[in-house]
């Protein structure tokens, strides 16, 4: 059966986000986290609304990866496209997860290109030292990963392509251990 997780999303100067989701799968590999009920405002990108308060979101968090993807969606279930978080490694203590976000994301319609966003927040963020160099070269390093990764359609990764919103409700009265 899914578990409830309680998800600390911290973003360095602004302060912490809870968000309650359900852990409908649990791998080594991945962690597949379902939020049935976004409850931000909605959010448009280039001007178009990619996601709807109200609506669900499919969360893939890759235990030690310095990204997670989220699988954005309207409030009719319509699939909006993809959203890759540059964040440090996710820590897990039992039921509460911390996050802490680096200020960068990927949008990746699920028709388009895709588009980074928060660029102008990452460069002030550096310039007020909330970013040192090394955590700067190591997000630098992380966006060109994916950069080349989107250039040879290898992104987003095969398990955030294959779990859609469907098959994670459909995991969530399955055994996940």
């Amino acid at each position: 059966m899914s578990q409830q997780i309680h998800f600390e999303y911290h973003r360095p100067g602004i302060g912490m986000t809870v968000y309650e989701e359900l852990l409908v799968l649990d791998r080594p590999d991945v962690k597949v986290l379902l939020q049935k009920d976004y409850s931000g405002p909605a959010v448009d990108v280039g001007g178009s609304r990619i996601l709807d308060s109200g609506a669900p979101m499919v969360w893939f968090v890759f235990p030690n990866s310095w990204h997670d993807i989220g699988r954005f969606h309207l409030n009719d279930g319509t699939f909006t496209g993809w959203y890759t978080n540059l964040c440090k490694p996710v820590q897990f203590d039992g039921h509460t997860w911390i996050g802490n976000d680096l200020f960068l994301d990927l949008w990746q319609f699920a028709t388009g290109d895709p588009v980074w966003l928060d660029e102008e927040e990452f460069d002030e963020a550096v310039q007020s030292k909330l970013i040192d160099k090394p955590l700067q070269k190591q997000i630098l390093n992380q966006r060109a990963l994916i950069d080349m990764q989107v250039k040879l359609g290898a992104w987003p990764p095969p398990v955030a392509r294959d779990i859609d919103l469907a098959q994670a409700e459909a995991l969530l009265g399955t055994e996940i251990f």
